[in-house]
C-alpha cells in the first residue's frame, strides 16, 4: 500500500488517533496553548537533535520547465530569461558555495527532463562531488530506477514539494505539463526512498489551500515515510508562497502565528522531523523560530539560475527571498544565540 491509497481512503480513517492528535494540535482550541506547545516542542527538540541547525544552500542549475503551475516564476508562459548551467559553469558555482565552507548543497532545476535529463542531472553531480559532502536533488518525479542512478552518482537526498495535498485544488494551480500527474508525484519519495536516499524531504506551498488540512495530510505523509522506511531521515518544509513573475497572490493567508503552530504541532507529532524553514521568511523570524523545532535553514540563497557567480535577469528567479544574509551572518547568529552551525554531516564514500 502506498500513501497514495491512505490518501484515498483518508476521510473513512477520520477517526483514526494518529489523525485525531495532529488535529488537534492544528486547531484553534491549541492555538490558545501556544507557550505550553512552544516548552514542549523546545524540549523533544532538544532531546532528538540537540542546539544544532544544518546549514545548505541551494544552487539552481536551470529554468526551464514544461509546466504552467500559476504560482511560479518558472511558468513555461512567463517571458522570462532561460538558462541552463554548462558543466564549467557548475563549477564555478560550486567553487563558490564550497568556499563559504558549506558541505551540504540542494541543486534544483525547472521541471523540463528535455533541457534537464538524467544524464545531465548525473554530470552535474559528478562536478559536485568533488565540492560538497552531501548532495541532495529539488527536480521533476523520477522512477525508482532513475533515483537508484543519481544515488549510485552521489546523491543522498531528494527534496520533493506536493505544493497542496488537495486533489481538485492541485489541478486548479496545473494546468499543463507533466506535473499534472498528481499520484506520480504523491509517490515520488517513497521511490526515492525505495532507491536507497539517506533523507527525503516534502512540503506544501502555504497559501494555495487552507494550511490546516494541508498540514494534516503533510505530518501524515511524513509519518507514513518514518513508518515505512525507518533507515532513512523524514524532513518537511513548510515554504510560504513568496512574490514572483506572474504575481499570483495567496488563496489562503498564512500568519506568523499559525506558522509558529505548524512547527510545534508537527514536531510533537513527530518528535524526530525535521524541519526546514528557508530564506522566504524574513531574518527576525527566522531567528524567532529556533527554538520551536526547527533544524535545517538555508543561507546564502538564490533562486536564480548561476546566482552566484553568473546570474541571470532578476525577473528570472523562481521567487523573491526574505533573507539575504550570508553563510557568515546565518553563522555568527546561530553562534550569538547558543546553537551550533552544522556544515557537515555526512561523507559520501
Amino acid at each position: 500500500m502506498s500513501f497514495y491509497d491512505i490518501y484515498v481512503k483518508y476521510k473513512e480513517l477520520s477517526s483514526d488517533p494518529e489523525i485525531e492528535k495532529l488535529s488537534f494540535l492544528l486547531s484553534i482550541e491549541a492555538e490558545s496553548n501556544l507557550e505550553e506547545m512552544a516548552v514542549k516542542a523546545h524540549n523533544l527538540t532538544l532531546k532528538h537533535f540537540g542546539k544544532t541547525i544544518q546549514l545548505y544552500t541551494p544552487m539552481y542549475l536551470s529554468n526551464y520547465c514544461d509546466n504552467q503551475c500559476i504560482y511560479c516564476g518558472f511558468n513555461i508562459k512567463n517571458d522570462v530569461e532561460r538558462k541552463k548551467l554548462t558543466l564549467d559553469e557548475v563549477e564555478k558555482e560550486a567553487q563558490l558555495i564550497s568556499s563559504t565552507g558549506l558541505k551540504h548543497i540542494l541543486i534544483l532545476t525547472g521541471e523540463s527532463r528535455e533541457r534537464s535529463p538524467v544524464g545531465y542531472l548525473k554530470g552535474s553531480i559528478r562536478v559536485l562531488r568533488k565540492y560538497f559532502s552531501s548532495i541532495s536533488i529539488e527536480v521533476y518525479p523520477l522512477t525508482q530506477e532513475e533515483y537508484a542512478e543519481l544515488v549510485s552518482e552521489g546523491v543522498d537526498g531528494l527534496t520533493i514539494y506536493q505544493e497542496t495535498y488537495d486533489e481538485k485544488a492541485y489541478n486548479k494551480m496545473h494546468l499543463s505539463g507533466p506535473k499534472k500527474d498528481f499520484r506520480f508525484r504523491l509517490e515520488a519519495p517513497e521511490r526515492g526512498a525505495k532507491a536507497k536516499m539517506r533523507n527525503v524531504n516534502i512540503g506544501v506551498l502555504l497559501g494555495l489551500n487552507d494550511w490546516k488540512k494541508e498540514i494534516l495530510l503533510l505530518g501524515l505523509h511524513a509519518k507514513y515515510l518514518q513508518d515505512n522506511f525507518a533507515d532513512v531521515d523524514i524532513g518537511v518544509s513548510i515554504p510560504r508562497l513568496r512574490p514572483q513573475v506572474g504575481g499570483f497572490k495567496a488563496i489562503s493567508e498564512v500568519s506568523d502565528k499559525n506558522i509558529v503552530q505548524i512547527i510545534l504541532a508537527l514536531r510533537i507529532f513527530l518528535p524526530r522531523l525535521g524541519i526546514s524553514v528557508s530564506t522566504r521568511e524574513n531574518p527576525a523570524f527566522r531567528e524567532n523560530l529556533l527554538p520551536l523545532g526547527v533544524t535545517r535553514m538555508s543561507a546564502g540563497s538564490s533562486t536564480r539560475v548561476g546566482g552566484h557567480t553568473i546570474g541571470v535577469d532578476e525577473g528570472a528567479a523562481q521567487f523573491e527571498i526574505s533573507d539575504s544574509r550570508s553563510v557568515d551572518e546565518i553563522k555568527e547568529m546561530l553562534n550569538r544565540k547558543g546553537y551550533q552551525a552544522v556544515l557537515k554531516d555526512w561523507m559520501l564514500l
